[in-house]
């Protein structure tokens, strides 16, 4: 659903209300699903409008999905000035006459995490594989990583916990690393070290390699481009834990709507 539009100050116009309603609208579309969205336009004097200027809008969204497996607790954004078409808003549409920015929060939660370690675009990066490092240990078969269990810990740091399938049997392994922004795009798992007390002693050996072997996997694997939305593309300037949470803030820049190419 699409939560309440932010009430218009007085003297906005028509207009206004309008491309409140279609950018709502838009942006909804950018998910598989959310629980709500509200957009807050600014434009003074609102008679700009026509001229296709906005001062700039303020977006607000929670518990969004992206590409149907990929959980958003909130994303929000404040773009700068905007250029638009003002006849595309009246055929319900947001056409943008050039591309803009926005300041950006993304948050994520623990259990969003794990659960996008489900889906099906990382699992194909966990399953069956065979570089040489993990093949010897498995007698030349494919090794898989499942049962995946990250928490969210102080200071940017997390802890993993997962299992290494191989052909004899399974292996828990284990791994603290800390969380960096690379390229202002590429999500970086530093300084991993092998969490030996999580894991039985007369496996530890094997264990230590295969959780090395995991933490290079994933700092290969977490790259925001391959999760932009339609029209926009994300960068991150800083990232932190608060409990529970992993906050993302950075910035957006917009090319254009969804379906208003």
């Amino acid at each position: 659903m699409i939560g309440g539009f932010t009430a218009p100050p007085t003297g906005t116009d028509f207009g206004e209300r309008m491309l409140n309603k279609v950018l709502s609208q838009s942006i909804r579309h950018l998910f598989s699903q959310c629980e709500s969205v509200d957009v807050a336009i600014r434009c003074s004097p609102s008679s700009k409008l026509l001229q296709g200027s906005v001062d700039n809008f303020k977006m607000s969204g929670s518990r969004l999905v992206i590409r149907k497996d990929f959980f958003v607790e909130s994303m929000s954004f404040e773009t700068d000035a905007v250029s638009i078409d003002f006849g595309s808003v009246l055929s319900g549409k947001v056409r943008l006459r050039q591309p803009t920015q926005a300041i950006a929060q993304v948050v994520l939660t623990e259990d969003g995490i794990n659960q996008a370690f489900t889906a099906e675009l990382v699992q194909k990066r966990l399953q069956n594989i065979d570089t040489p490092e993990l093949t010897n240990l498995s007698g030349g078969e494919p090794v898989s990583f499942t049962d995946i269990n990250l928490q969210l810990l102080p200071d940017s740091r997390i802890k993993i916990f997962a299992k290494a399938e191989l052909p004899n049997g399974t292996i828990p392994i284990s791994l603290l690393a800390t969380l960096a922004v690379e390229r202002r795009r590429r999500i970086s798992f530093q300084n991993p070290q092998f969490n030996a007390d999580a894991v039985l002693e007369e496996v530890r050996g094997v264990s230590k390699v295969l959780t090395m072997a995991f933490a290079e996997i994933l700092d290969n694997m977490v790259d925001l481009d391959r999760f932009d939305l339609d029209g926009v593309t994300m960068r991150i300037n800083r990232l932190e834990t608060q409990g529970k949470q992993l906050i993302f803030s950075g910035y957006a820049q917009i090319e254009h709507f969804p379906g208003s190419k």
